[in-house]
């Protein structure tokens, strides 16, 4: 059933699951939806557990902090549905930018900035920020199609704002 509500949610849209919609795509009555998750809620969490470690081995697989942020964009452009139930559907509602980047799903990324700039874990975080703020507006953008995907000037884009960031590096203090 997770991975049906997995499948719903990339083609339709997350608004789209509830028991009788979710029935549906499976061929099935409602019964045995509502016997495995008599609260959606719970189907809801377990189905983000399931679009989150897609989207990280997505990102992930893109080795430098460039390509992880270009596949961050391009899942968006790719993805759109389960961007959207990942990080427009209200789920980060009161989070402020820090809780985000230290919450348990960032932290592969952020163990990958970590490796690959040979920063501590704060540096890495604090160089991480701005940059995830701008490829998220980005991917935000793009996803609610608001804006073409143009891979080539954003990859432009995100290489004149990174090296910007490591001009204003102060590693004295490791912050920006």
């Amino acid at each position: 059933m997770i991975e049906g509500a997995f499948q719903l949610i990339r083609e339709k849209g997350h608004e789209y699951l509830t028991a009788r919609n979710l029935a549906a795509f499976l061929g099935c009555s409602t019964q045995p939806v509502m016997y495995q998750f008599p609260n959606l809620d719970t189907l809801r969490d377990l189905t983000y557990q399931k679009a989150d470690a897609f989207h990280s081995d997505f990102i992930l697989a893109g080795g430098d902090l460039l390509e992880m942020g270009l596949r961050y964009i391009r899942f968006a452009e790719e993805e759109p549905q389960l961007f959207r139930f990942l990080f427009q559907s209200g789920r980060f509602a009161g989070s402020c930018m820090e809780d985000l980047i230290r919450s348990p799903e960032t932290a592969g990324v952020l163990a990958a900035v970590s490796e690959a700039e040979d920063l501590t874990t704060e540096a890495a975080a604090a160089f991480f920020e701005p940059l995830a703020a701008v490829v998220h507006g980005y991917a935000s953008l793009i996803a609610n199609n608001a804006m073409k995907y143009d891979p080539e000037n954003i990859r432009k884009a995100l290489i004149t704002i990174a090296e910007g960031l490591e001009k204003g590096w102060d590693e004295n203090d490791e912050t920006l």
